[in-house]
């Protein structure tokens, strides 16, 4: 335990390169590839991924519409930006640094939107999706998927964090899984204008690495780097503790193994 709980760097110092590193391999991008695919992108269309982070979903559009098509990614968060850009071995993506409720992009500018693991996180979905609306061609597409409700895995973490660290860590856990429900999704949608949207749920199987470093990768990935940062280390040691040993039951030869579940829309202008 001593070398996880070795904090010599600052939590929030690479979060964004961290994220990249950890977050992106196990549940990124798996979930990235599914929405992709869920998007059907063609060779030529136009591609705006929303709240894109470090990248994953738009490097793989950018793989699916070719060099006769355009990807731009946006995130208000600009050192996720940055590492988005540095993943990328070509400087045709364009980018903005901007949120979903008020997007610098034209109007009708793009046959389709993602987003990935996003809207859940913003106060004004209605505008949020709005914007994406207004973004899109008559006949272009949104495509954006949310996970929920929070696993078991998941809501021990978030215990645990209430428990040790603060209600603020907790929140931030619990707000991933916060926008979950099928019929709230197709509301949103209809709400902002899109036509029949279609709203499915599928379960997905994860492998993530041992208990003790999941644990850690994913704090020093997330905004719970900056909220953690301050605690004392016998309340990380209590946290360490309790994760660990609830999430012994889910350990396989190679980490740990669990389901999560995750809604997919897809809506037309």
């Amino acid at each position: 335990m001593s070398r996880q709980l070795d904090f010599g760097e600052s939590f929030g110092a690479n979060a964004p390169v961290n994220y990249e590193r950890y977050f992106v391999p196990v549940i990124g991008e798996p979930l990235a590839r599914q929405l992709v695919r869920a998007a059907a992108l063609k060779p030529g269309e136009r591609v705006l991924d929303v709240a894109c982070g470090t990248g994953i979903v738009t490097r793989l559009a950018a793989q699916q519409v070719g060099e006769h098509g355009a990807v731009a990614g946006l995130d208000v968060n600009p050192g996720m930006l940055a590492v988005a850009k540095s993943a990328l071995s070509t400087d045709s993506v364009e980018w903005y640094e901007a949120g979903m409720e008020a997007m610098p992009v034209p109007d009708e500018a793009f046959d389709v939107v993602t987003c990935q693991m996003g809207l859940q996180f913003v106060p004004d979905k209605a505008a949020a999706l709005s914007e994406m609306h207004r973004a899109l061609k008559p006949g272009g597409r949104v495509v954006l998927n949310v996970p929920g409700p929070e696993p078991d895995p998941f809501a021990t973490f978030s215990n645990a964090l209430e428990a040790h660290i603060s209600p603020e860590a907790a929140g931030f856990m619990r707000a991933v899984f916060s926008l979950n429900d099928e019929a709230e999704v197709e509301a949103l949608l209809a709400d902002a204008g899109f036509k029949q949207p279609s709203v499915r749920a599928a379960v997905t199987e994860l492998q993530f690495p041992p208990a003790r470093d999941f644990l850690w990768q994913y704090v020093r990935s997330t905004p719970l780097a900056g909220v953690i940062a301050s605690a004392h280390r016998a309340k990380l040691a209590a946290l360490d503790h309790d994760v660990v040993k609830a999430w012994r039951e889910y350990e396989n030869p190679e980490g740990m193994r669990w389901s999560q579940r995750v809604v997919t829309a897809v809506g037309r202008k």
